[in-house]
């Protein structure tokens, strides 16, 4: 049997998270699945549960200093919802599972869950995002491609949890994504990709590109980034092979029960150029 904390605080969560070891959940869309039973038996949690879904101080999206900061506790919905929330950064939530998923799940449980396939994790890091750590003894704060080292793993400590998630902002011109399913909802992914950029009288003065379901983790490379960087329009076109080429060599997808390797190279190559070919030129 296991024991249920639901605290109102998150100095209580915290001491609870530091005092015994426990499984955190707020929407548990992953967890429930995971540990689910048949024949209406309650889930088989390995480890005490510890609820985040009633701290106010998680359940806060506010901008600061050119940074979106959200709360580990904002849903899914909230988060595409908000006034606050930039169109380029609710793209791929829009996609992400079906909306019931969307009305309980958390960007922050997207990216703990650290799935080689997570549908918001080609976004954060093509935009720099960091997430922010907190113990009884502190916070921490690390960009998103540190804090996930391998599929299904991350620095996050057993008396910590995560309070919120911050994106830097800036003026994009251009917003592109893609996501390639089994079917158009509450699909994982097979692959997909996540691109932004600061186009300006015809040139690319910054472009942020970044895939997902290729890879242990999302790739994304700046030095390929750069060589799109101070183009025109005009030369776009000339620089497709040299990045398809790079990026082919920086993606390791594999075979699985959903796809193929094969496919998951060529599917992200095509959307990286249609992105370059039709997104930057438009």
């Amino acid at each position: 049997m296991v024991n249920i904390f639901i605290p109102d605080t998150l100095t209580e969560a915290l001491r609870i998270r530091g005092q015994h070891e426990t499984l955190v959940i707020n929407g548990g869309t992953d967890v429930m699945v995971k540990y689910r039973r048949w024949n209406g038996m309650p889930p088989d949690f390995p480890l005490d549960v510890l609820h985040i879904g009633n701290l106010a101080e998680l359940k806060r999206i506010e901008i600061a200093e050119g940074k979106l900061m959200i709360g580990a506790a904002v849903t899914l919905y909230e988060m595409m919802e908000h006034p606050l929330v930039p169109d380029y950064i609710s793209l791929p939530i829009r996609q992400l599972a079906s909306p019931a998923i969307r009305n309980m799940g958390t960007l922050a449980g997207n990216l703990c869950n650290a799935s080689a396939s997570g549908d918001s994790l080609p976004m954060l890091y093509a935009l720099n995002a960091e997430i922010t750590l907190a113990s009884a003894h502190g916070t921490r704060k690390l960009p998103v491609g540190q804090f996930i080292t391998f599929a299904k793993q991350t620095l996050l400590q057993p008396d910590e949890l995560v309070t919120e998630l911050t994106i830097p902002l800036s003026d994009y011109t251009v917003s592109y994504y893609r996501k390639i399913g089994g079917r158009q909802v509450n699909a994982i992914s097979k692959a997909s990709f996540y691109a932004v950029a600061i186009k300006k009288d015809g040139i690319i003065e910054d472009v942020r590109i970044a895939f997902g379901s290729v890879a242990p983790t999302a790739v994304r490379d700046r030095a390929c980034e750069e060589i799109l960087i101070g183009a025109a329009e005009t030369e776009l076109d000339a620089k497709i092979e040299t990045l398809r080429t790079l990026y082919g060599e920086l993606l390791a997808p594999l075979d699985d029960t959903r796809s193929t390797a094969d496919y998951r190279r060529y599917v992200s190559l095509q959307l990286l150029e249609d992105f370059i070919g039709r997104g930057l030129e438009t």
